[in-house]
């Protein structure tokens, strides 16, 4: 996520944090299966799991 992406996640709704969060996770899943098939070509997992964690950070926030 870049910066701006990061700052406009306080601007959305809790709703659509979820839904945000769903979709992450979802990608998350994939990639990891992925990985394990040796089929992943872009390994920036990490870089999923810390877009996780921003979103649920700022739900977190928002509750």
């Amino acid at each position: 996520m870049r910066t701006n992406d990061i700052k406009a996640l306080h601007d959305k709704t809790i709703e659509e944090l979820n839904l945000q969060l769903e979709v992450l996770l979802v990608l998350l899943a994939k990639s990891r299966l992925q990985k394990r098939a040796g089929k992943l070509k872009n390994t920036h997992i990490c870089l999923l799991a810390d877009d996780v964690a921003r979103v649920k950070s700022v739900i977190g926030n928002k509750s």
